[in-house]
């Protein structure tokens, strides 16, 4: 007995080998991607190491204890990123739906018929051959096998295609957690920058304020001329009409964060002012290999390959017969109580075999399409890899370059404060003209938004190589 037992295991575990091992379609295997031994930068970079800027979580990058609580509040009530979470919700239900077609399936269903015949109906029968009027009908059954056997391997495919699926789903909600936490840090960045410059247009006005009220003095005494009158209220009309200007872009912007948020437009908190805030001192870009592991859309336009090589194997496994097997047990009586008992119990056990004979091509075109979806798929995550290499190399030349502009633009504000300050003086000595002093304080206050300009764009420089990096999902 215990021979036969075992037998029988032996035979039922190779028939499952078998089964398992017969998978048409191909089998997935990740494409080779070139892949530089280093990222392009302005000045080469050190040899590459495995630490990298995008290992450290976002909090850790952005330090501003505000920015924190707006990317927190962001990350709970975004509308996009609710929105992919329902996404990876509805891959995950989609592959139970289509796993389940691997697996036997059983129902129960009964009924019971009550009638009652009448002696005067249309054919009338004598009473001896009618004992009872009243007749009672019942039947039970337990289909105990709807069962498809996945010999060819479509329905294991189509349960890969579904797994990727959701694995796509899933790394397309820590896409768009990276892209957000990138769009926060950027429009606050841009808020603060607009704060710095209304602060520099306001200090600005005031000064030229002053500079117009000494004119005037001097003007009243004769030693001003109505040119210079003009001239210094000229000034003070072009500092007072950026004001408005940049109060439109504050507000505006603030609203853009509050979408962000997913919530009504309103006012933002401020932490740390513009020239206040820190970023990491160093930028190690990391290994260009762990790139492909690291940034999600790489991995999310992977898992869309995954599937679509998946989908060739269930157009190929049309090509060969279907095999299905159903069962049903069950009982059917006049009385209630022998209804699964003795001859009144039924039951059927129906294989079903079916084959494709003609269809006009449609097998074929769909083999077709599967394969064309997957070339399809196959460019698309090529050229993910790609771009993901440019916008790090674009983020890296941005931050070493603008880094380097800053430096400049500060020795040449820090040249043109020292003017202006000389300038003044010589022209309320009487020893030079207003118009050096004008063109002085006129160039420094462009001088001096150029470089809130450039701060801002070293700033998003981080901020885009950590997003390039494929940060802020963790």
């Amino acid at each position: 007995m215990k021979d036969s037992l075992k037998a029988r295991i032996i035979a039922l575990s190779i028939a499952a080998g078998l089964l398992s091992s017969c998978t048409v379609g191909p089998n997935y295997a990740r494409p080779k991607a070139p892949v530089p031994e280093n990222f392009r930068a302005p000045e080469p970079l050190a040899a590459p190491q495995a630490e990298s800027l995008a290992d450290l979580k976002w909090f850790e990058v952005f330090k501003d204890e505000k920015l924190q609580e707006l990317t927190r509040t962001a990350l709970e009530r975004n509308y996009d990123l609710r929105d992919a979470v329902a996404r990876v919700e509805e891959a995950r239900a989609n592959l139970g739906i289509t796993r389940s077609d691997q697996f036997p399936q059983a129902s129960a269903s009964g009924n019971l018929e009550i009638t009652r015949l009448s002696r005067d109906g249309s054919l009338p029968l004598p009473a001896s051959f009618v004992p009872s009027q009243n007749r009672n009908w019942g039947q039970g059954s337990l289909n105990l096998l709807s069962f498809e056997l996945d010999v060819w391997g479509r329905l294991r495919r189509s349960t890969e295609a579904a797994r990727a699926d959701l694995l796509n789903a899933e790394e397309n909600r820590k896409a768009v957690v990276t892209t957000l936490v990138s769009d926060v840090a950027t429009e606050y960045f841009d808020l603060l920058q607009l704060d710095y410059e209304l602060e520099i247009s306001q200090r600005t006005l005031e000064t030229r304020r002053e500079s117009l009220r000494l004119v005037r003095e001097r003007q009243g005494g004769g030693v001003a001329t109505l040119l210079d009158l003009r001239q210094a209220e000229q000034l003070v009309s072009s500092a007072a009409q950026t004001i408005p200007t940049l109060e439109q872009q504050i507000e505006q912007t603030e609203n853009q964060i509050s979408l962000l948020l997913g919530r009504n437009p309103g006012d933002i908190l401020r932490g740390r002012k513009f020239i206040e805030q820190e970023m990491p001192p160093e930028v190690p870009a990391g290994m260009p290999s762990s790139l492909l592991d690291r940034r999600p859309d790489i991995r999310a336009a992977e898992q869309a390959l995954i599937a679509a090589n998946a989908n060739i194997g269930v157009a190929k496994a049309a090509y060969f017969p279907q095999l299905s097997i159903s069962g049903l047990l069950g009982g059917q009586s006049t009385q209630l109580a022998s209804l699964f008992s003795g001859p009144h119990s039924v039951w059927s056990f129906v294989p079903q075999v079916s084959q494709p004979i003609f269809t006009a091509g449609r097998l074929k075109s769909k083999v077709k399409l599967a394969e064309a979806e997957h070339e399809s798929a196959l460019i698309q995550y090529e050229k993910t890899i790609q771009t993901a290499f440019t916008e790090v190399s674009d983020a890296l030349i941005a931050h070493q370059r603008t880094r380097e502009s800053r430096e400049e633009q500060e020795r040449l504000v820090a040249a043109l404060q020292d003017r202006t300050r000389l300038a003044y003086v010589r022209y309320q000595g009487g020893v030079d003209t207003q118009l050096n002093a004008l063109d002085a304080d006129r160039d420094l206050f462009q001088a001096e938004l150029s470089l809130a300009q450039i701060r801002l764009n070293e700033l998003l420089s981080v901020v885009q190589l950590y997003k390039a990096l494929g940060g802020g999902w963790q």
